[in-house]
């Protein structure tokens, strides 16, 4: 996802850490979907729903 989105890598890895994982910084990020990730972080699906929907919107701005 970073490297699809240079210019908004910041703001993605901000979100994502606030959203309470660190792909940035995880191993696991390199053969893990973000689907994936978010799940083994515990997250559920209204809760990944919510934050793909967020991600998209702020890779539109």
């Amino acid at each position: 996802m970073f490297l699809n989105f240079p210019d908004k890598a910041p703001e993605i890895a901000k979100f994502l850490s606030d959203s309470g994982v660190a792909c940035v910084s995880c191993c696991a990020s390199a053969w893990e979907t973000l689907e994936e990730g978010l799940k083994n972080h515990g997250k559920s699906n209204e809760e990944i729903e919510k934050i793909v929907t967020a991600l998209n919107n702020l890779i539109k701005k």
